[in-house]
């Protein structure tokens, strides 16, 4: 596992003491190791020690960086995945069931894990996708009102004074302004996300004061701005009929896939409705991109709606937004990648910064995965036997 040496290397000089420095490397092969469940029992016992507690500490209390990590982590993603043509940020969140109530941000809640309210933790992460693979780069833990609010309960969870009750979006967006600020998110980039987010004024506001392009899941009745003025909910102006084709200016639908998926190739119609450009950047464009389906789904005569409110440079055309849509998927792979490979909801810890620890460790083994398949994947591609870098 020469590489993943050279990983732990990437990492080793954000701990001071070479006894976590070693034990960090440990924890990596036992998250790479094929163990049913890895947390500190199964690691420690992996690794031929006699207790967790050397495990527990490494998440817990020793001497480390862990944000630091999180940074080399994400320059360590970008250095290998980044295409430019194809490269696209996202942000979701994802659930992490829990006993008890002393984990910290531990509520009943929903979560898409399970589809209903559970209790469970949930973790808010950015991912980056391109043509060469994904992998998840950020990551922050959602703290409901029903802990900030309580201090003592945040002081049991060891969570930081200075942590106050942050929304999904905000959490998204500051993750964002880190990626920004180390000079890895540009006007040249794409940032996409589901529908929390997409409703999000602040999370839109602060992608157009940068100049950075977005296509954001929306609801239905989305009250959205014509260019004429008025406002209508965005299923209203999905039956406008001078609907306009970004790529052809014809009115109508266009028939695009946005890549393979458990049933094979997901196809869908498209259609882009202008919407009004006040507030975006000169010389941009502000839409709403409709998808549909091809077929009702069975039982159903309708064809279901689903809605993106978009800003980029106007001479986008129809299919970029597509394709930044359609990649929105991709972190949803990240997560069951992170989950079933790299044991990111493995984890049996209870404070912030052990949470944080073994979800940034068990984020950088899965990167390594990803980085690992992107390079089998260009050795094959120069053997002339391609694959798609997602495959694995």
């Amino acid at each position: 596992m020469a590489s993943l040496d050279a990983v732990v290397e990437l990492i080793s000089g954000r701990f001071r003491r070479v006894e976590p420095r070693r034990r960090v490397g440990t924890y990596l092969r036992g998250l790479l190791a094929g163990l049913e469940r890895k947390n500190g029992w199964t690691l420690a016992e992996h690794a031929g020690a006699m207790s967790p507690d050397g495990m527990q500490r490494l998440l817990r209390t020793a001497d480390w960086d862990v944000d630091g990590v999180r940074d080399d982590l994400r320059g360590y993603v970008l250095q290998h995945l980044t295409d430019t043509a194809s490269g696209v940020f996202i942000v979701d969140e994802t659930g992490f069931i829990k006993k008890g109530l002393c984990s910290a941000g531990v509520q009943r809640q929903y979560t898409g894990t399970s589809g209903k309210i559970d209790n469970c933790q949930l973790g808010v992460f950015l991912a980056y996708a391109s043509k060469r693979g994904r992998a998840l780069i950020d990551r922050e833990l959602y703290l409901p009102t029903s802990w900030t609010e309580d201090r003592e309960r945040c002081e049991r969870a060891d969570v930081p004074d200075d942590v106050e009750f942050a929304t999904k979006p905000q959490l998204g967006t500051a993750m964002l302004a880190r990626t920004y600020a180390a000079g890895a998110l540009t006007s040249g980039s794409w940032v996409t996300a589901d529908e929390v987010y997409g409703q999000n004024p602040g999370f839109r506001d602060w992608l157009t004061e940068r100049e950075i392009p977005f296509v954001l899941a929306t609801r239905n009745d989305d009250m959205l701005t014509s260019p004429d003025g008025n406002r209508r909910p965005a299923k209203a102006l999905a039956t406008i009929a001078g609907a306009r084709d970004l790529d052809t200016g014809h009115d109508g639908w266009e028939r695009r896939a946005i890549g393979p998926g458990a049933h094979g190739m997901r196809v869908y119609d498209w259609t882009a409705v202008a919407l009004a450009i006040d507030g975006l950047p000169a010389g941009w464009g502000h839409w709403l991109l409709v998808r549909r389906q091809t077929e009702p789904a069975e039982g159903k005569t309708i064809r279901e709606l689903a809605f993106y409110r978009c800003a980029a440079p106007a001479n986008t055309p129809l299919r970029d937004l597509v394709r930044v849509a359609g990649a929105r998927w991709a972190i949803e792979e990240c997560f069951q990648t992170a989950k079933n490979e790299a044991g990111l909801d493995h984890y049996q810890v209870r404070s912030y910064r052990a949470w944080h620890a073994h979800i940034t460790l068990a984020m950088l083994t899965a990167a390594y995965l990803a980085v690992t398949r992107a390079a089998e994947h260009a050795r094959e591609a120069e053997k002339g036997d391609p694959q798609p870098a997602g495959a694995h």
